[in-house]
C-alpha cells in the first residue's frame, strides 16, 4: 500500500472586522497561492501574543525547510518580534470544545445529534470497535491508550440519538476520530483520521481536519503534516495539504524482522 507525506505547507488567518467573517486557510505554493473553502465554524480571538511596550521588528525571507525548522511561513515575509521574557503576556490555550455539528429528526420521531468534541474523551474499546469497522488491523489495547494518552489534540464525533423531548438522555456512540501530536511550538502531524462507514460520505471527515487544523492554528502551529494512503490523497489536497513540497520525501524506517 502506497503511503504518501502530505504537509499542510503554510497557513495564515485572514482577518476581518466583522465577528461573523470565516477564517480561510491558504496553502502557498512556489507560484500561486490558493485559498481552500472557509471552514464552517464561528470565528474566535486567537490569544496573539501581547507586549508591554514597542518591540523590535526584523523581516526575514522562509524557505520551505526553514519553516520546518523555525516555524516561518513558506514564501512568506515574517516579522520576527524581539521582546524581553519579561515584558511577554503568556497566553492560555483555547479550552477543549464541544457543541452539536448536525442535528436531524428521523421519521419515527427520534433525534440524532452529531457531536464534535476536542476534550479527548475517548474509550479505548469504542476506538477498537471503529477501527475494525473501517478495516484497520487491531492494536494492541494498551498502546492505544497511551497514544491517545500522549496527542496533542483528539477530536471526535459521536452519534446520540433519543426520543423527541428527552433531550441529553440518550447514549453517545464514538463515530469518528482524528489527533494530533506536536511539539506544542512549531509543529504538529495528523494521525489516525476514521469515520464509521454508515456516516461516510456527510462531510464529517473534512470537518475534523478543518476543525483539527483551525485548532492547530489557534495555538500558532503552522507545520502541520499526516501520512495519507494514494486513494485519499486527493481528498487532503482539497484541505490544503501538498505533498512533497519542494521534492522533500517523508523517510521510514522499518525493523528488519
Amino acid at each position: 500500500m502506497q503511503m504518501q507525506t502530505l504537509h499542510l505547507v503554510s497557513t495564515s488567518i485572514v482577518a476581518s472586522s466583522s465577528s461573523s467573517s470565516l477564517p480561510t486557510i491558504v496553502s502557498l505554493n512556489c507560484c500561486r497561492c490558493q485559498a481552500s473553502n472557509r471552514l464552517p465554524f464561528p470565528n474566535t480571538n486567537l490569544g496573539f501574543l501581547k507586549v508591554k511596550r514597542q518591540p523590535k521588528v526584523s523581516n526575514l525571507k522562509a524557505s520551505f525547510w526553514d519553516s520546518i525548522r523555525s516555524g516561518f511561513g513558506k514564501n512568506n515575509t515574517i516579522q520576527v518580534i524581539d521582546t524581553p521574557s519579561s515584558e511577554e503576556e503568556e497566553e492560555e490555550e483555547p479550552l477543549p470544545e464541544e457543541f452539536v455539528l448536525v442535528e436531524k429528526t428521523q421519521p419515527d420521531g427520534t433525534v440524532e445529534q452529531i457531536i464534535f468534541s476536542s476534550g479527548g474523551d475517548v474509550d479505548v474499546y469504542d476506538l477498537q470497535d471503529l477501527c475494525d469497522k473501517v478495516g484497520w488491523p487491531r492494536r494492541p489495547l494498551s498502546k492505544l491508550a497511551a497514544a491517545l494518552k500522549n496527542s496533542y489534540i483528539v477530536a471526535t464525533l459521536h452519534s446520540r440519538k433519543f426520543s423527541s423531548g428527552e433531550e441529553g438522555n440518550g447514549e453517545k456512540k464514538l463515530i469518528g476520530m482524528a489527533r494530533a501530536t506536536s511539539d506544542h511550538a512549531f509543529n504538529a502531524t495528523i494521525w489516525d483520521v476514521l469515520v464509521d462507514p454508515s456516516y461516510q460520505g456527510q462531510g464529517l471527515g473534512k470537518v475534523l481536519i478543518e476543525k483539527l487544523i483551525r485548532t492547530l492554528l489557534q495555538r500558532d502551529i503552522g507545520n502541520i503534516s499526516l501520512f495519507a494512503d494514494s486513494k485519499v490523497v486527493e481528498f487532503y489536497r482539497n484541505l490544503g495539504f501538498e505533498p512533497d513540497p519542494e521534492g522533500i520525501k517523508g523517510m521510514f524506517w522499518y525493523p528488519m524482522y
